[in-house]
């Protein structure tokens, strides 16, 4: 697949893993995080299998997303695929005792953060009449649990977003979709307990989904015809059954 793929957050988790399963596809990446030195030693790795180029910024900062973006040499420029997959939660607070603080991480990365590396994106494809947008939603966005509030909320709109995104793309003849996970064994809970020792138990019990179990399916949405657009997917591993309801063995 000769194609150009941009991938936010592609340090860890879901994006390190598609960037890995995009490579064996051959399509060229452009891997966006802030954490330079996990940048280049994917760089390093993956520039047998395909072409690479790196964009160290944050996706919170506007400037530093418009002049990221802007600064693509001319054989990047022309991006085929956008996976808006930078995304975080932090604490898990009733909404009286919650951190502000986190709010804000988790308002200004997940949904600010999506919309200003879109707004950068977009307009080449639109001018093309072509492209794929994949939003890296959850299964926090289709249902709400106990002192998930504000993460909950974050993960809503991302999916209001999208929806909103393929209504007026659709013009323009560009895919837009959400793939949406339940429980992945990644840093995701490391960060939200803030390396708490809770965050080690909250896989246990289970056989939870992988990163490259979401980077394959995130491959399949968009290696469909092009008269097909997976709009909306969710994806549980088998013991989880909404977002409270999970089968775990003693340990």
């Amino acid at each position: 697949m000769n194609k150009i793929a941009l991938i936010t957050g592609a340090t860890s988790g879901i994006g390190k893993a598609t960037a890995y399963e995009f490579a064996k596809h051959g399509i060229s990446l452009i891997l966006c995080g802030r954490r330079q030195e996990r940048l280049e030693a994917i760089k390093n790795e993956l520039s047998a299998t395909t072409k690479v180029y790196t964009l160290c910024f944050d996706v919170r900062n506007r400037k530093d997303v418009e002049q990221a973006i802007h600064s693509l040499p001319d054989h990047f420029k022309t991006i085929d695929i956008l996976i808006n997959n930078a995304g975080n939660a932090h604490g898990l607070d009733s909404i009286e005792t919650g951190s502000i603080d986190d709010w804000d991480a988790m308002m200004d990365i997940n949904v600010k953060g999506l919309l200003y590396v879109s707004r950068a994106v977009i307009p080449q494809m639109t001018e093309r009449q072509a492209g794929h947008i994949i939003n890296i939603g959850s299964s926090a966005g289709k249902e709400v649990y106990p002192k998930g509030n504000v993460y909950c909320g974050s993960k809503h709109a991302v999916l209001a977003i999208t929806e909103g995104m393929r209504i007026d793309l659709n013009p323009y003849g560009i895919k837009v979709g959400a793939v949406n996970p339940g429980l992945v064994e990644t840093e995701f809970s490391k960060v939200r307990f803030k390396g708490e020792k809770i965050a080690d138990t909250v896989y246990k019990g289970f056989e939870a989904l992988q990163a490259r179990d979401i980077a394959e399916i995130i491959y399949f949405v968009i290696s469909r015809p092009k008269h097909v657009n997976i709009a909306d997917l969710l994806v549980f591993p088998t013991a989880q059954a909404n977002s409270t309801t999970v089968k775990k063995t003693n340990f």
